[in-house]
Protein backbone atom coordinates (compact mmCIF):
# COMPACT_ATOMS: atom_id res chain seq x y z
CA UNK A 1 0.00 0.00 0.00
CA UNK A 2 1.42 3.69 -0.78
CA UNK A 3 2.42 5.75 1.85
CA UNK A 4 -0.20 8.91 2.22
CA UNK A 5 0.85 12.12 0.29
CA UNK A 6 0.23 14.22 4.22
CA UNK A 7 1.57 12.81 7.56
CA UNK A 8 -1.82 11.84 9.84
CA UNK A 9 -1.04 13.75 12.18
CA UNK A 10 0.81 17.50 11.96
CA UNK A 11 1.21 20.18 14.77
CA UNK A 12 -2.03 22.24 12.60
CA UNK A 13 -4.15 18.96 12.68
CA UNK A 14 -3.51 18.87 16.73
CA UNK A 15 -4.37 22.32 17.41
CA UNK A 16 -7.50 22.80 14.92
CA UNK A 17 -8.96 19.63 17.05
CA UNK A 18 -8.14 21.16 20.58
CA UNK A 19 -9.28 24.06 19.58
CA UNK A 20 -12.94 22.24 18.35
CA UNK A 21 -13.09 20.24 21.71
CA UNK A 22 -12.83 23.28 23.99
CA UNK A 23 -15.15 25.33 22.05
CA UNK A 24 -17.71 22.84 22.28
CA UNK A 25 -17.25 22.76 25.95
CA UNK A 26 -15.86 19.13 26.14
CA UNK A 27 -13.16 17.38 27.85
CA UNK A 28 -9.86 18.90 27.14
CA UNK A 29 -6.84 17.03 27.27
CA UNK A 30 -4.30 14.69 25.03
CA UNK A 31 -6.58 11.64 25.63
CA UNK A 32 -9.51 13.80 24.38
CA UNK A 33 -7.75 14.79 21.31
CA UNK A 34 -6.19 11.75 20.18
CA UNK A 35 -9.88 10.35 20.64
CA UNK A 36 -10.59 13.02 18.24
CA UNK A 37 -7.92 13.13 15.60
CA UNK A 38 -8.68 8.99 15.84
CA UNK A 39 -4.84 8.18 17.33
CA UNK A 40 -3.61 6.89 19.87
CA UNK A 41 -2.07 9.16 22.83
CA UNK A 42 1.39 7.99 22.39
CA UNK A 43 1.44 8.83 18.62
CA UNK A 44 0.54 12.79 19.44
CA UNK A 45 3.82 12.64 21.61
CA UNK A 46 6.04 12.76 18.44
CA UNK A 47 4.46 15.92 17.29
CA UNK A 48 4.06 17.75 20.58
CA UNK A 49 5.38 17.38 24.14
CA UNK A 50 1.86 17.43 26.03
CA UNK A 51 -0.64 19.59 27.19
CA UNK A 52 1.05 22.55 27.64
CA UNK A 53 2.74 22.92 24.20
CA UNK A 54 -0.80 22.33 22.76
CA UNK A 55 -2.43 25.18 24.61
CA UNK A 56 0.59 27.42 22.82
CA UNK A 57 -0.75 26.17 19.45
CA UNK A 58 -3.99 27.30 20.08
CA UNK A 59 -3.09 30.58 21.37
CA UNK A 60 -1.04 31.01 17.80
CA UNK A 61 -4.11 29.77 16.16
CA UNK A 62 -6.07 32.55 17.70
CA UNK A 63 -3.49 35.30 17.35
CA UNK A 64 -2.80 34.06 13.83
CA UNK A 65 -6.93 34.62 13.06
CA UNK A 66 -7.03 38.19 15.24
CA UNK A 67 -4.08 39.36 16.30
CA UNK A 68 -2.06 38.98 12.71
CA UNK A 69 -3.39 42.17 11.28
CA UNK A 70 -0.65 44.99 11.78
CA UNK A 71 -2.08 47.57 14.66
CA UNK A 72 -0.79 50.83 12.91
CA UNK A 73 -1.42 54.82 13.52
CA UNK A 74 -1.32 56.85 16.84
CA UNK A 75 -1.11 54.99 19.80
CA UNK A 76 -4.48 55.17 20.89
CA UNK A 77 -5.35 53.68 17.70
CA UNK A 78 -3.57 50.90 18.06
CA UNK A 79 -4.78 50.33 21.61
CA UNK A 80 -8.30 50.68 20.43
CA UNK A 81 -7.41 48.17 17.36
CA UNK A 82 -5.57 46.05 19.40
CA UNK A 83 -9.11 46.14 22.35
CA UNK A 84 -11.48 45.28 19.53
CA UNK A 85 -9.50 42.50 18.23
CA UNK A 86 -9.17 40.85 21.57
CA UNK A 87 -12.66 41.34 22.56
CA UNK A 88 -13.74 39.78 19.64
CA UNK A 89 -11.45 36.71 20.25
CA UNK A 90 -12.43 36.04 24.28
CA UNK A 91 -16.08 36.19 22.83
CA UNK A 92 -15.90 33.76 20.00
CA UNK A 93 -13.51 31.53 22.42
CA UNK A 94 -14.71 31.78 25.65
CA UNK A 95 -14.05 28.13 26.79
CA UNK A 96 -10.42 28.74 26.21
CA UNK A 97 -9.65 32.08 28.12
CA UNK A 98 -9.09 29.64 31.28
CA UNK A 99 -6.59 27.41 29.79
CA UNK A 100 -4.82 30.47 27.56
CA UNK A 101 -4.36 33.14 30.41
CA UNK A 102 -2.77 30.54 33.03
CA UNK A 103 0.25 29.98 30.57
CA UNK A 104 3.56 31.86 29.71
CA UNK A 105 2.67 33.64 26.36
CA UNK A 106 5.55 32.11 23.85
CA UNK A 107 3.74 32.24 20.71
CA UNK A 108 5.88 34.52 17.87
CA UNK A 109 2.32 35.66 16.68
CA UNK A 110 1.38 37.06 19.84
CA UNK A 111 4.61 38.04 21.06
CA UNK A 112 4.58 40.49 17.93
CA UNK A 113 1.43 41.61 18.49
CA UNK A 114 2.03 42.84 22.24
CA UNK A 115 5.44 43.82 21.26
CA UNK A 116 3.56 45.85 19.04
CA UNK A 117 1.50 47.65 21.35
CA UNK A 118 4.29 47.94 23.97
CA UNK A 119 6.20 49.87 21.27
CA UNK A 120 3.42 52.21 20.51
CA UNK A 121 2.95 53.02 23.83
CA UNK A 122 7.03 53.49 24.43
CA UNK A 123 7.21 55.61 21.46
CA UNK A 124 4.31 58.20 22.39
CA UNK A 125 6.12 58.86 25.41
CA UNK A 126 4.73 56.43 28.37
CA UNK A 127 7.85 55.38 30.70
CA UNK A 128 9.03 51.84 30.68
CA UNK A 129 7.32 51.00 33.81
CA UNK A 130 4.06 52.06 33.03
CA UNK A 131 3.79 50.32 29.74
CA UNK A 132 3.79 46.46 31.07
CA UNK A 133 0.92 48.06 33.71
CA UNK A 134 -1.12 49.10 30.48
CA UNK A 135 -0.80 46.24 28.50
CA UNK A 136 -1.84 44.66 31.81
CA UNK A 137 -5.15 46.86 31.89
CA UNK A 138 -5.71 46.55 28.23
CA UNK A 139 -5.88 42.16 28.68
CA UNK A 140 -8.03 42.57 31.79
CA UNK A 141 -10.53 44.98 29.66
CA UNK A 142 -10.83 42.66 26.67
CA UNK A 143 -10.85 39.33 28.70
CA UNK A 144 -14.21 41.03 30.68
CA UNK A 145 -15.88 43.04 27.32
CA UNK A 146 -15.14 39.28 25.72
CA UNK A 147 -17.23 37.54 28.28
CA UNK A 148 -19.69 40.61 28.75
CA UNK A 149 -20.31 40.05 24.80
CA UNK A 150 -20.76 35.85 25.61
CA UNK A 151 -23.19 36.37 28.66
CA UNK A 152 -27.13 36.66 28.38
CA UNK A 153 -29.41 38.74 26.68
CA UNK A 154 -30.71 39.48 29.98
CA UNK A 155 -27.98 40.44 32.14
CA UNK A 156 -30.37 41.71 35.47
CA UNK A 157 -33.72 40.80 36.49
CA UNK A 158 -34.67 42.34 39.87
CA UNK A 159 -37.47 39.86 41.44
CA UNK A 160 -37.56 42.23 44.81
CA UNK A 161 -37.97 46.20 44.95
CA UNK A 162 -34.98 47.83 43.78
CA UNK A 163 -34.21 52.05 44.37
CA UNK A 164 -33.40 51.80 41.05
CA UNK A 165 -31.72 48.62 38.76
CA UNK A 166 -35.21 47.62 37.80
CA UNK A 167 -36.07 51.56 36.36
CA UNK A 168 -32.36 51.49 34.43
CA UNK A 169 -32.99 47.99 32.92
CA UNK A 170 -36.48 48.21 32.10
CA UNK A 171 -36.33 49.82 28.06
CA UNK A 172 -32.22 49.56 28.27
CA UNK A 173 -30.51 47.64 25.34
CA UNK A 174 -29.73 43.84 25.54
CA UNK A 175 -27.46 41.47 24.43
CA UNK A 176 -25.04 42.13 21.78
CA UNK A 177 -26.50 46.09 21.50
CA UNK A 178 -25.87 46.41 25.20
CA UNK A 179 -21.90 45.18 25.49
CA UNK A 180 -21.34 46.99 22.75
CA UNK A 181 -22.11 50.23 23.96
CA UNK A 182 -20.54 49.47 27.27
CA UNK A 183 -17.50 48.90 25.44
CA UNK A 184 -17.50 51.61 23.44
CA UNK A 185 -18.02 53.47 26.79
CA UNK A 186 -15.19 51.66 28.54
CA UNK A 187 -13.01 52.54 25.86
CA UNK A 188 -13.69 55.92 25.75
CA UNK A 189 -12.85 56.06 29.64
CA UNK A 190 -9.49 53.80 29.34
CA UNK A 191 -8.33 56.37 26.21
CA UNK A 192 -9.22 59.57 28.02
CA UNK A 193 -7.28 57.99 31.36
CA UNK A 194 -4.36 57.42 29.06
CA UNK A 195 -4.00 61.04 27.73
CA UNK A 196 -4.13 62.51 31.29
CA UNK A 197 -1.86 60.25 32.04
CA UNK A 198 0.65 60.88 29.05
CA UNK A 199 -0.23 64.52 29.58
CA UNK A 200 0.69 64.31 33.13
CA UNK A 201 3.97 63.00 32.14
CA UNK A 202 4.77 65.42 29.46
CA UNK A 203 4.14 68.63 31.13
CA UNK A 204 6.27 67.52 34.16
Amino acid sequence: MPRPRTPLLSTDRIADAAMALVDEGAPFGVNAIARRLGVTPSSLYNHVAGRDEIIELMRGRLGEQYMSESFTGTWDEVVAAMLRAERRMYAEHPFLIPLIVGKTITDPTVIASYDRLASALADAGFPDDDVLEVVAIIDAFSIGFGLDLASPDEIWRPETPTRALGRLVEGSPRGAARSDRAFEAGLEMLLDGLRLRLARYEND
